[in-house]
């Protein structure tokens, strides 16, 4: 039997023999410690990025026209673009339900060639800037695009310039939120529930739709809320694929653009509007991505 491995030989030989401070006898930080003592090299530029962030916020509401604001709100053009902008906004995040959820299951649970390729290509629309997306789109779906020749031969369908074109660009750059957000959910989830079932005699997709749907439905529904407030605000991939027509693609963000050259008033309402739904999304996810852990 070595000196090691005498009981309470490794504590002293790590204390150096003086073994008061060992055991459950330990200092613990007070609450408030970490903020003390902060450098002045960080705490200038850290309150200077804070502000930066900041004042255009305050300085839209401090140059809100709040007692005009309800008739701001209530005139037909606004409201036209607030109804058409809610309206795709839902539809696109509909559609990248329906879409985006199959895929984050298959980048999550299944192995195949070349998955962290298509994982980049999945969250490509994130950096491409909105406009390269909004002409890739026209290259794919329009008339004379690669698709969307077949689709106006075949079917008659043209999506450029239409609502239905709003809701495709939307979804364009939406999915990906939801589609990373539920991911990292089924990744965090034990997959030995779904394989329970598998082997009780259920089939893949009913293990997914009785067990694993259930348990992933939090991070689905903080996805789903992510690529609304995205497609709400979506600027432009929307005006390069589907245009800037009132009534029928003007969303909220082209009606601000629209608006800041003729009347200031309204694009500042507008662009309330959208600030108050960006606030709202960030409290909806405060238990998610607000909370210290």
């Amino acid at each position: 039997m070595t000196d090691l491995d005498k009981p309470g030989a490794a504590v002293e030989v790590l204390t150096g023999g003086d073994t008061r401070g060992a055991g459950p006898r330990r200092r613990r930080a007070r609450p408030g410690a970490r903020g003390r003592g902060v450098p002045l090299p960080l705490l200038v530029p850290a309150l200077v990025g804070l502000a930066f962030l900041l004042l255009p916020l305050i300085a839209l509401l401090v140059r809100a026209p709040w007692r005009s604001l309800p008739e701001q709100l209530t005139s037909p053009e606004v409201w036209q673009a607030l109804q058409l902008s809610l309206i795709c906004a839902t539809a696109a995040t509909a559609v990248s339900l329906v879409l985006g959820v199959p895929l984050a299951w298959l980048l999550a649970r299944t192995e195949f060639p070349g998955r962290g390729f298509v994982r980049a290509l999945v969250t490509l629309p994130l950096v491409l800037p909105p406009v390269v997306g909004g002409v890739a789109l026209l290259l794919a779906l329009g008339r004379n695009g690669v698709v969307g020749q077949l689709l106006d031969s075949w079917f008659g369908i043209t999506l450029p310039f239409t609502t239905a074109g709003v809701v495709v660009a939307e979804s364009f750059v939406a999915m990906p939120f939801l589609v990373i957000s539920v991911e990292g959910t089924l990744r965090a989830a034990d997959p030995r529930f779904e394989e329970a079932a598998t082997t009780l005699g259920a089939s893949r997709f009913t293990a997914f739709r009785r067990v694993t749907l259930p348990l992933i439905m939090p991070g689905i529904a903080a996805g789903a809320v992510l690529a609304w407030a995205r497609a709400l605000g979506e600027f432009g991939a929307t005006i390069t694929f589907a245009g800037n027509f009132p009534g029928r693609t003007q969303t909220m963000p082209l009606a601000v653009y629209l608006a800041l050259q003729n009347d200031p008033a309204a694009a500042i309402a507008l662009s309330l509007v959208l600030l108050a739904v960006s606030i709202a999304v960030l409290a909806g996810l405060r238990d998610r991505w607000m909370t210290a852990s």
